[in-house]
């Protein structure tokens, strides 16, 4: 792996992310937890639909997640409170069934002779027990939709109050120990300025996004320097010589000239376009970018640049990235480990090695199965293994949960298959 330590940069616990249509609820993405250290590449793959994108957008708060929590650099950029308005609702449906049982029992008492006095003294004692059982329940996830409500919404407040007093602390003692005063008077100019850009900081502006169409991403009457320079303006620097200057910067790191800054989006082909994308996210020096299909939509040729120019801003700037693709091939290259998305859910998640080495779950082997490789001969023999949920899985009651079977090879599965795939691994070991 890329990096160094295993600090986590962004952990991303039991996100939800469902849509209303009409009296139906898409679940689009369902209880999904994974983390991304700092210095990876993070690969997120699977078919159309099964959820890549939207969990791409749900980090970045394009989406208030319906539920689970986002965490960037320690500090919680989002959460959702389905959890627990549904944790709640399960312990009051629970208070009436147990209610209902306590009142059952009591009449049974009573008709088989018991003393309804003393019987009712114990009904009475059973429903409070219960009814201040449900009242902590409530009043325990009342304050976490407090607390997920306050952190949603007041993170960028508080990580701007944090760079106000990293500014404070900079520039103040400074400030004092300065005697001549026409340097105090230009240092506090300075100081104000830098005040003023760390008023408007957001935390989110640490996470980035490149975005998978870089036709339909650029706005067609904006030049590429205002596309580009657009970030910066928003936090409130007014510096044209410095914007131009990061600007021409930033289009030599993307392999673009300064002479295509006055030109339009329409007059780029799709790999130059892509490149503008890349120059916006990079521009803010972000920690994170998430990378949505930035391939897709380009030549094969196109394609080997952009993933090239990812690669090696990542090795220039330190950049963590999520790779979201759909060419298993392109994320064998480029990632160190990789989450297999299917339906909504993360079915296997694995170092990249290991991944295409020893996958596990059905429908991984499916998709592996699926990659074409230049070899006619072997063309010719290719098996494609289909996945069918249906017969693909040990008939279980239990529900299925992502377990780990070998140490950071992760599968969705429930006891019985978690079983089988611990049998799989350690025959495939020992052959070996």
């Amino acid at each position: 792996m890329k990096n160094n330590n295993n600090k986590v940069l962004l952990k991303v616990e039991n996100l939800e992310q469902y849509f209303k249509l009409g009296r139906k609820v898409l679940k689009a993405v369902d209880d999904v937890n994974f983390d991304v250290y700092k210095g990876e590449v993070f690969g997120l793959v699977g078919e159309s639909g099964c959820g890549k994108t939207t969990t791409g957008r749900a980090i970045i708060r394009l989406y208030d997640i319906t539920g689970g929590s986002v965490y960037f650099d320690g500090t919680r950029i989002s959460a959702g409170i389905r959890r627990y308005k549904q944790a709640i609702k399960d312990a009051k449906k629970l208070n009436r069934q147990e209610i209902k049982q306590f009142k059952l029992e009591y009449k049974d008492r009573v008709r088989n002779g018991g003393n309804r006095k003393q019987e009712k003294i114990i009904l009475n004692d059973l429903i409070i027990q219960s009814n201040e059982k449900l009242i902590t329940v409530i009043k325990e996830n009342i304050e976490l939709i407090k607390s997920a409500k306050y952190d949603h919404e007041n993170c960028d407040e508080e990580y701007a109050k944090a760079e106000m007093k990293k500014v404070d602390d900079h520039f103040l003692p400074l400030l004092e120990q300065e005697t001549n005063s026409a340097k105090q008077a230009k240092l506090n100019k300075k100081y104000e300025e830098q005040l003023k850009i760390a008023s408007k900081a957001r935390i989110i502006n640490k996470i980035q996004m490149i975005f998978q169409d870089p036709i339909a991403s650029l706005d067609p009457r904006m030049t590429v320097r205002d596309i580009i320079a657009e970030g910066l303006i928003i936090r409130g620097i007014k510096d044209k010589e410095y914007i131009d200057e990061q600007v021409y910067k930033i289009l030599d790191l993307v392999g673009l000239v300064p002479e295509h800054a006055t030109r339009y989006p329409h007059e780029f082909s799709g790999g130059q376009r892509q490149r503008i994308g890349v120059a916006r996210a990079v521009i803010l020096n972000p920690e994170l970018i998430i990378a949505d299909e930035p391939i897709s939509a380009l030549d094969v040729s196109i394609q080997a640049q952009i993933i090239n120019l990812l690669s090696d801003l990542s090795d220039k700037m330190g950049l963590t990235t999520i790779f979201i693709a759909h060419d298993l091939a392109v994320v064998k290259y480029f990632s160190d480990r990789i989450a297999v998305m299917y339906y909504g859910k993360i079915v296997e998640l694995a170092p990249t090695d290991e991944l295409f080495k020893h996958p596990l779950h059905p429908y991984t082997k499916s998709l592996l199965s699926a990659i074409p490789l230049p070899d006619p001969y072997f063309e010719k023999s290719r098996t494609r293994i289909t996945y069918n949920p249906l017969i693909d899985h040990e008939i279980s009651d239990e529900k299925p949960k992502m377990r780990e079977i070998t140490p950071g090879h992760f599968v969705y599965c429930n006891s019985k298959e978690f079983k089988k795939y611990k049998k799989e691994v350690q025959h495939i070991y020992h052959v070996e």
